[in-house]
């Protein structure tokens, strides 16, 4: 077993790769994949849960407009949106970005690659 620093996903059989059919974003040097909510990274014998890091290209301030779908959306769970860890919280990917559900609005809260 590893002895990384990373937490990591328990019980994970799934083989994520380019053609595994998750969506895939890089992450600094390296690829992710989005899984039901979590950011998994391979890594030797195991899957690292990762989050992408609040930065200046992913900041986690108030925007107050976001665009990219229909005005009233409301990201959550059933939204339809790809849920990504992101800093201390929850965000949804909508066409390359971070959107962040925040009262009666949604934050831009950065773009991301996708792989």
């Amino acid at each position: 077993m590893s002895t990384c620093n990373e937490p990591h996903h328990a019980h994970h059989d799934h083989q994520h790769g380019p053609n595994c059919g998750h969506t895939a974003i890089r992450h600094g040097d390296h690829t992710d994949y989005l899984h039901d909510g979590h950011l998994h990274h391979p890594h030797g014998d195991h899957v690292d849960e990762h989050r992408l890091e609040v930065s200046a290209k992913n900041p986690d301030q108030c925007t107050s407009n976001c665009g990219g779908h229909e005005s009233g959306h409301v990201h959550g769970p059933a939204c339809g949106h790809e849920a990504v860890p992101h800093g201390d919280h929850v965000d949804y990917l909508v066409n390359g970005h971070l959107h962040h559900p925040h009262g009666d609005h949604c934050d831009d809260h950065g773009p991301v690659e996708l792989a």
